[in-house]
């Protein structure tokens, strides 16, 4: 009598919500560190399946989920990149205060004149909506264009959330322009009002006290939490923002 032997294959591992949320855990902290920086095409899908062991599916649904929430940008046939920061017009934009000088035709140059990094405070918890952190970096940078005061910067960084800007040095590079580059943001906050120069301020623009300033008063967030808050000061009378606009559909 023949007797027919059939092999049964295994049942596939089902891949379990945990490695889901690992996948994303760990692209999101190498996109956040900085070692995969604005424009990094991360690996393809079939090597991340392999690598984690799971299925292809898994990778592609924990990749689209990062991608939507504004980290990753997936573009067919060439892969999937780190997404650098958009913004939605010239007004709103998170600038470069060097590339702002700079297409102005003018020379660039800035001072660092305070750098510190301290526990935080309750001023810092309410410049960040009233969300505490462990410790922060304290900056304050006066911009200049052409030799003449441009801008005055203030900043804090939560190290919580970006801890290798515990150990960076701007020497010879801005902080703003260090963040732009390292650190990617899926959340902005903009205030631009017009007030009068407190006598610090007044001091670095080299203007007199009680003149106006336009301030811009800027928050961004990750996923991870809070960035960085800063806020720029400019001479009223030599600055203005300007945005094109188009009719809307």
């Amino acid at each position: 009598m023949d007797v027919e032997i059939k092999t049964l294959d295994k049942e596939p591992k089902q891949d379990t919500p945990s490695l889901h949320k690992k996948i994303i855990n760990e692209v999101r902290e190498n996109i956040v560190s900085g070692r995969w920086p604005p424009g990094f095409r991360i690996p393809f899908e079939n090597d991340m399946a392999k690598e984690y062991g799971c299925s292809r599916m898994t990778v592609n649904k924990a990749l689209t989920q990062l991608a939507r929430s504004g980290l990753l940008e997936r573009i067919r046939k060439l892969g999937t990149y780190v997404k650098a920061p958009q913004a939605s017009s010239a007004a709103l934009e998170i600038t470069n205060i060097k590339k702002e000088v700079e297409d102005a035709g003018k020379v660039h140059a800035y001072s660092l004149l305070l750098d510190d990094v301290r526990a935080s405070n309750e001023e810092d918890s309410g410049r960040f909506n009233k969300t505490k952190s462990k410790k922060v970096r304290v900056l304050e940078c006066l911009h200049f264009a052409n030799e003449a005061p441009f801008c005055f910067e203030e900043r804090i960084v939560n190290i919580d959330t970006v801890p290798e800007i515990e150990s960076a040095s701007f020497e010879n590079e801005t902080p703003g322009s260090w963040l732009l580059q390292k650190v990617p943001w899926n959340s902005a906050e903009h205030q631009i009002s017009a007030e009068i120069a407190p006598t610090n301020v007044a001091t670095h623009l080299g203007i007199n006290a009680g003149e106006p300033c336009l301030a811009v008063e800027r928050k961004t967030q990750n996923d991870l939490g809070n960035v960085t808050w800063a806020k720029l000061w400019y001479s009223g009378a030599n600055h203005r923002l300007v945005a094109t606009f188009t009719p809307s559909s």
